[in-house]
Protein backbone atom coordinates (compact mmCIF):
# COMPACT_ATOMS: atom_id res chain seq x y z
CA UNK A 1 0.00 0.00 0.00
CA UNK A 2 1.24 3.59 -0.48
CA UNK A 3 0.47 6.88 0.77
CA UNK A 4 -1.58 7.60 -2.75
CA UNK A 5 -3.69 4.55 -2.03
CA UNK A 6 -4.48 6.05 1.56
CA UNK A 7 -5.25 9.80 -0.42
CA UNK A 8 -7.49 7.96 -2.83
CA UNK A 9 -9.07 6.13 0.19
CA UNK A 10 -10.60 9.10 1.26
CA UNK A 11 -11.11 10.89 -1.41
CA UNK A 12 -12.99 8.05 -3.59
CA UNK A 13 -13.27 4.32 -3.60
CA UNK A 14 -13.73 4.26 -7.10
CA UNK A 15 -10.63 6.22 -7.83
CA UNK A 16 -8.56 4.19 -5.41
CA UNK A 17 -9.78 0.86 -7.17
CA UNK A 18 -8.75 2.11 -10.60
CA UNK A 19 -5.67 2.97 -9.79
CA UNK A 20 -5.15 -0.21 -7.85
CA UNK A 21 -6.07 -1.79 -10.69
CA UNK A 22 -3.94 -0.33 -12.92
CA UNK A 23 -6.69 2.38 -14.76
CA UNK A 24 -4.27 5.20 -14.30
CA UNK A 25 -5.35 8.91 -15.63
CA UNK A 26 -2.92 10.98 -13.78
CA UNK A 27 -0.22 11.07 -16.91
CA UNK A 28 -3.03 13.00 -19.08
CA UNK A 29 -4.15 15.43 -16.12
CA UNK A 30 -3.30 19.10 -16.55
CA UNK A 31 -3.79 19.29 -12.86
CA UNK A 32 -1.75 16.62 -11.78
CA UNK A 33 1.08 18.04 -13.65
CA UNK A 34 0.30 21.56 -12.54
CA UNK A 35 1.02 19.51 -8.58
CA UNK A 36 4.59 18.32 -10.00
CA UNK A 37 5.28 21.87 -11.24
CA UNK A 38 4.50 23.17 -7.45
CA UNK A 39 6.51 20.51 -5.76
CA UNK A 40 9.44 21.00 -8.10
CA UNK A 41 9.64 25.15 -8.21
CA UNK A 42 8.31 26.05 -4.67
CA UNK A 43 11.22 24.88 -2.64
CA UNK A 44 13.88 24.76 -4.99
CA UNK A 45 16.65 24.81 -1.83
CA UNK A 46 14.60 21.64 -0.82
CA UNK A 47 16.82 18.97 -2.30
CA UNK A 48 20.18 20.75 -1.02
CA UNK A 49 18.98 20.40 2.75
CA UNK A 50 16.32 17.23 3.10
CA UNK A 51 16.07 13.99 0.92
CA UNK A 52 13.60 12.24 -0.60
CA UNK A 53 12.82 8.47 0.64
CA UNK A 54 11.00 5.74 -0.28
CA UNK A 55 10.59 2.89 1.98
CA UNK A 56 7.89 -0.19 1.94
CA UNK A 57 6.01 1.49 -1.55
CA UNK A 58 6.14 4.99 0.29
CA UNK A 59 7.75 7.92 -1.20
CA UNK A 60 7.86 11.14 1.01
CA UNK A 61 8.38 14.36 -0.90
CA UNK A 62 11.20 15.68 1.48
CA UNK A 63 12.11 14.65 4.63
CA UNK A 64 14.74 16.07 7.58
CA UNK A 65 16.28 13.07 9.32
CA UNK A 66 17.64 15.17 11.86
CA UNK A 67 14.81 16.49 12.89
CA UNK A 68 12.44 13.62 11.99
CA UNK A 69 10.19 15.64 9.95
CA UNK A 70 8.27 14.56 6.91
CA UNK A 71 7.14 17.69 4.83
CA UNK A 72 4.08 16.62 2.54
CA UNK A 73 3.86 19.22 -0.52
CA UNK A 74 0.37 19.86 -1.87
CA UNK A 75 -0.75 21.92 -4.36
CA UNK A 76 -4.52 22.62 -3.00
CA UNK A 77 -6.43 21.97 0.86
CA UNK A 78 -9.28 20.65 -1.20
CA UNK A 79 -8.84 17.61 0.16
CA UNK A 80 -7.00 18.19 3.31
CA UNK A 81 -8.40 15.58 5.52
CA UNK A 82 -6.84 12.85 2.96
CA UNK A 83 -3.95 14.73 2.75
CA UNK A 84 -3.66 14.57 7.10
CA UNK A 85 -3.84 10.78 6.41
CA UNK A 86 -1.97 10.27 4.03
CA UNK A 87 1.27 12.31 6.31
CA UNK A 88 -0.40 10.10 8.98
CA UNK A 89 0.10 6.76 7.01
CA UNK A 90 3.84 8.07 6.26
CA UNK A 91 4.65 8.68 9.57
CA UNK A 92 3.11 5.55 10.75
CA UNK A 93 5.80 3.86 7.65
CA UNK A 94 8.51 5.50 9.57
CA UNK A 95 7.58 4.01 13.04
CA UNK A 96 6.79 0.32 11.33
CA UNK A 97 10.77 0.41 10.38
CA UNK A 98 12.23 1.86 13.84
CA UNK A 99 11.91 5.48 13.44
CA UNK A 100 10.78 6.98 16.49
CA UNK A 101 9.09 10.79 17.27
CA UNK A 102 8.40 11.06 13.69
CA UNK A 103 6.39 14.47 12.56
CA UNK A 104 4.74 16.14 9.60
CA UNK A 105 3.62 19.19 7.94
CA UNK A 106 1.24 19.55 5.61
CA UNK A 107 2.88 22.25 3.23
CA UNK A 108 0.45 24.55 0.69
CA UNK A 109 3.03 27.03 -1.46
CA UNK A 110 0.32 28.33 -3.27
CA UNK A 111 -1.62 29.32 -0.32
CA UNK A 112 1.43 29.96 1.62
CA UNK A 113 0.22 28.08 4.32
CA UNK A 114 1.48 24.80 6.52
CA UNK A 115 -0.23 22.49 8.97
CA UNK A 116 1.47 20.27 11.05
CA UNK A 117 0.48 16.51 11.23
CA UNK A 118 1.07 14.20 14.20
CA UNK A 119 0.27 10.03 14.83
CA UNK A 120 -1.47 9.01 17.96
CA UNK A 121 -2.59 5.79 19.27
CA UNK A 122 -6.29 6.59 17.97
CA UNK A 123 -4.59 6.92 14.56
CA UNK A 124 -2.68 4.00 14.50
CA UNK A 125 -5.84 2.09 15.18
CA UNK A 126 -7.63 3.79 12.42
CA UNK A 127 -5.30 3.14 9.96
CA UNK A 128 -5.11 -0.27 10.40
CA UNK A 129 -8.88 -0.44 9.76
CA UNK A 130 -8.15 1.78 6.74
CA UNK A 131 -5.87 -0.59 5.53
CA UNK A 132 -7.94 -3.62 5.70
CA UNK A 133 -10.75 -1.54 3.93
CA UNK A 134 -8.57 -0.66 1.20
CA UNK A 135 -7.30 -4.15 0.27
CA UNK A 136 -11.04 -5.30 0.35
CA UNK A 137 -11.63 -2.20 -1.76
CA UNK A 138 -8.13 -3.19 -4.08
CA UNK A 139 -9.26 -7.05 -3.92
CA UNK A 140 -13.01 -6.96 -5.21
CA UNK A 141 -14.13 -7.84 -8.52
CA UNK A 142 -16.32 -4.84 -8.50
CA UNK A 143 -15.02 -0.93 -9.64
CA UNK A 144 -16.96 1.31 -6.87
CA UNK A 145 -19.54 3.34 -8.37
CA UNK A 146 -19.21 7.43 -8.97
CA UNK A 147 -19.76 8.96 -5.90
CA UNK A 148 -21.05 12.59 -7.94
CA UNK A 149 -19.16 14.80 -5.93
CA UNK A 150 -18.13 18.62 -6.86
CA UNK A 151 -14.74 16.52 -6.16
CA UNK A 152 -15.31 15.15 -9.63
CA UNK A 153 -14.75 17.71 -12.31
CA UNK A 154 -11.26 18.46 -10.78
CA UNK A 155 -10.29 14.27 -11.17
CA UNK A 156 -7.79 12.93 -13.57
CA UNK A 157 -10.37 10.21 -13.66
CA UNK A 158 -13.42 12.60 -14.68
CA UNK A 159 -13.83 11.87 -18.41
CA UNK A 160 -13.23 7.81 -17.76
CA UNK A 161 -15.90 8.05 -14.93
CA UNK A 162 -18.75 10.11 -16.51
CA UNK A 163 -18.00 8.66 -20.32
CA UNK A 164 -21.83 7.65 -20.55
CA UNK A 165 -23.43 10.78 -19.28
Amino acid sequence: MTGTHLNYYNVCHRKLWLFANGINMEHTSDLVYEGKLIHEEAYPQRPERYEELEIDGIKLDFYDARNKVIHEIKKSDKVEDAHRWQVKYYIHVLERNGVEGVTGILEYPTLRRTEKVELNDEDREKLKAIEAEINAIIESDVCPPVIHNRICRQCSYYEFCYVEE
